[in-house]
């Protein structure tokens, strides 16, 4: 989970973004919740400069090596973010997850929206680059705005560890 929907401090800004749901209350009582920020974890601080995937490009751009992530100033903080994206699948190997819940709009963690790279507040479809990875590894991908979904894949996927059947693939979440 999104370090930030966890209320830790940790957005460009200093910020959190503490997502109020009792469902992500359970989880977090019940131990079951492996918080994570992978713009912190691949090395960038707190507060920092906003960035963006540059005009046109995808994460999947970025993640190849064909695009960047760039600050207002043109700074390049690609290896970051693709430092922090593996960090975070390294993470979630580890923990044997299956389902993420992401930050939506973010260069990281957007699934469906980020902010279009002209720093001007506008967002285009798209996803960031941690959302991207995890989905190429099999780990369902859901955003804050999501949590039923989430609920939803948790109960199959416990439901098929109890059974012994194999997962069932993800549907329409990993995107492509």
């Amino acid at each position: 989970m999104s370090a930030c929907l966890m209320g830790r401090r940790v957005r460009y800004d200093g910020r959190a973004k503490a997502v109020e749901d009792a469902l992500v209350e359970e989880w977090r009582r019940e131990g079951r919740l492996v918080v994570h920020c992978p713009e912190v974890a691949g090395g960038l601080p707190v507060p920092r400069p906003p960035a963006e995937i540059e005009p046109g490009a995808t994460a999947a751009d970025v993640l190849a090596g064909r695009a960047r992530i760039l600050t207002p100033d043109g700074r390049d903080v690609t290896g970051h973010f693709v430092d922090g994206a593996h960090a975070a699948l390294a993470t979630a190997r580890a923990h044997g997850v299956g389902v993420a819940l992401l930050k939506e709009s973010s260069p990281s963690c957007g699934l469906h929206e980020v902010y279009d790279g002209t720093f001007t507040g506008h967002k285009r479809p798209g996803e960031g680059v941690t959302a991207r990875l995890l989905a190429d590894h099999g780990i369902a991908v859901f955003t804050e705005n999501e949590i039923p979904a989430v609920a939803a894949r948790l109960r199959e996927l416990e439901e098929d560890r109890r059974t012994a059947r194999p997962e069932r693939p993800v549907q329409g979440r990993t995107t492509s």
